[in-house]
């Protein structure tokens, strides 16, 4: 008899999470590398042999000679020294080592409870598709950099966001899994289209989406660093619209190219998402509903009530570190606690 089988979900489950967790702090991580303008400091890019960092005076002046060759630090930081150079080298390392880092933990224990016949027939493909996702993710991050080192001291807007929307797109299907191992479903056809919770159900849907669409908009502040631009609130200077909204040709294009079209944009997304989850916590707070779908709803009205204070200070401050971060880190948790919430809806809600 295998003796891991008994408490084979438990294991599977613990590993989910770990996963879920370095990836979020991944998420983290990157966006301070970002925030930090450190992502150009390593040049070329070593899945395997790139693990070791500089080790001497040598290997310093060969990276930081790398560096001075690209648009960046010919056009932004011409004056730097190497050891300035260094505190951005280490935050970009601690990014693809982290990177790295969570390979590991994916595909060794994937491999071991695929060979101890671990894992549920349900999540198998799942699991694999994700670890085409994680491959598929290195290889747009390093993209992503390039498209900063050739004629533009800035990596593309658009690779950006695609990255870090393909680092939400990995977190949210593991966290499914994770909840569907974990709790898994068992409702009625009647009690799935109960004409009392149908509208709970499509409404958790919807913020999910607004949520995810939020986010996506919050990679395009940071691309084009929105951020640091009409720091005010609720106006943008003096107007709730500003002049310069739709300068550009095609309109269309103001929505993913002008920081101002693009500041204004996730500003209305965030506010409309944190109005679905407080339309969302009134429904619910009459209504006779399990206790996991109260606690769901209730950690993701908090989340959203601490995104928005988050988000007001972030933009008054012009972005400071440490409040971004923050802005960030709590984006990921109120994507978790809507998907926990969507996963709860479509178990009985009735107590």
């Amino acid at each position: 008899m295998n003796i891991y089988k008994k408490n084979s979900d438990q294991y599977v489950c613990a590993w989910l999470a770990l996963c879920c967790l370095l990836i979020f702090l991944m998420i983290v991580i990157g966006g301070i590398t970002r925030l930090t303008d450190s992502g150009l400091s390593m040049v070329d890019w070593r899945p395997l042999t790139g693990m070791l960092p500089p080790m001497n005076s040598g290997d310093w002046n060969e990276f930081f000679s790398q560096y001075r060759e690209t648009p960046e630090f010919q056009l932004v930081n011409p004056t730097m020294s190497i050891q300035e150079f260094k505190s951005i080298f280490w935050m970009e390392y601690l990014h693809r080592i982290w990177g790295r880092l969570i390979g590991i933990v994916y595909l060794l224990p994937l491999i071991f409870f695929i060979t101890k016949d671990m894992i549920q027939k349900k999540i198998y493909t799942h699991l694999l598709i994700i670890l085409v996702l994680g491959f598929l993710q290195g290889l747009l991050g390093w993209m992503m950099v390039k498209s900063g080192l050739i004629d533009r001291p800035d990596v593309s807007h658009y690779r950006l966001t695609a990255h870090l929307m393909l680092a939400i797109l990995i977190y949210t299907y593991l966290f499914w899994i994770l909840l569907k191992l974990y709790r898994p479903d068992h409702v009625s056809r009647a009690d799935y289209y109960n004409r009392d919770v149908m509208p709970i159900k499509k409404l958790s849907t919807i913020i999910l989406i607004f949520i995810l669409i939020t986010l996506a908009s919050g990679g395009l502040v940071a691309g084009l660093d929105a951020g640091a631009i009409y720091n005010t609130f609720p106006l943008m200077g003096n107007k709730l619209i500003p002049n310069e909204v739709m300068i550009l040709d095609p309109w269309f294009i103001n929505f993913a190219e002008n920081p101002v079209t693009v500041q204004l944009q996730h500003r209305v997304l965030g506010v409309t998402t944190a109005t679905l989850i407080a339309v969302l916590w009134f429904k619910l707070r009459n209504k006779t509903t399990n206790k996991k779908v109260c606690l769901a709803i209730n950690c993701l009205a908090t989340a959203a009530g601490i995104q928005i204070i988050l988000g007001i200070t972030t933009l008054l401050s012009a972005s400071a570190l440490i409040l971004a971060s923050l802005h960030q880190a709590n984006a990921v948790l109120t994507l978790t606690a809507a998907i926990w919430l969507q996963h709860e809806t479509h178990r009985p809600l009735v107590s």
